[in-house]
């Protein structure tokens, strides 16, 4: 059996991790207001629990299932067994925040009218600017 470990995040919003995770190919994410409990690769059921997840089957068979967990302060923590974080790493985890920050930005654009201009430089790194008339 696993042992999951627990990372702490910044990130606040349970729709916008599971855009992020959306956006990094993991399409398949729950999203619950009571949080759930963890299922092992056996297909046991695990004590650890999350409001954020994606099951197993959504990984590899082999996997055991990915969580992100609201904290006291508000923030959510990630959830990850030791095996799954051979792959999903400290480097998994920044793309996630990355793309949590990504849709964060767009999100807060939409809502406050801005045009969104996104340009990735030839090093990767994404420059968006937004515009609103006024």
């Amino acid at each position: 059996m696993s042992h999951y470990t627990r990372v702490r995040t910044r990130m606040r919003e349970p729709k916008l991790i599971a855009e992020a995770l959306a956006n990094l190919g993991l399409p398949l994410v729950e999203v619950h207001d009571i949080p759930q409990r963890l299922i092992g690769y056996r297909g046991d059921t695990r004590r650890s629990t999350a409001e954020v997840i994606v099951r197993r089957e959504h990984i590899g068979l082999a996997s055991n299932d990915i969580g992100f967990r609201r904290t006291g302060d508000g923030t959510f923590e990630a959830v990850i067994s030791d095996y799954d974080r051979q792959t999903y790493d400290a480097d998994w985890l920044g793309r996630v925040s990355y793309q949590y920050g990504r849709a964060a930005t767009l999100q807060f654009a939409e809502v406050g009218g801005y045009a969104v201009e996104e340009e990735v430089d030839d090093d990767g790194l994404t420059r968006m600017v937004l515009r609103r008339h006024i």
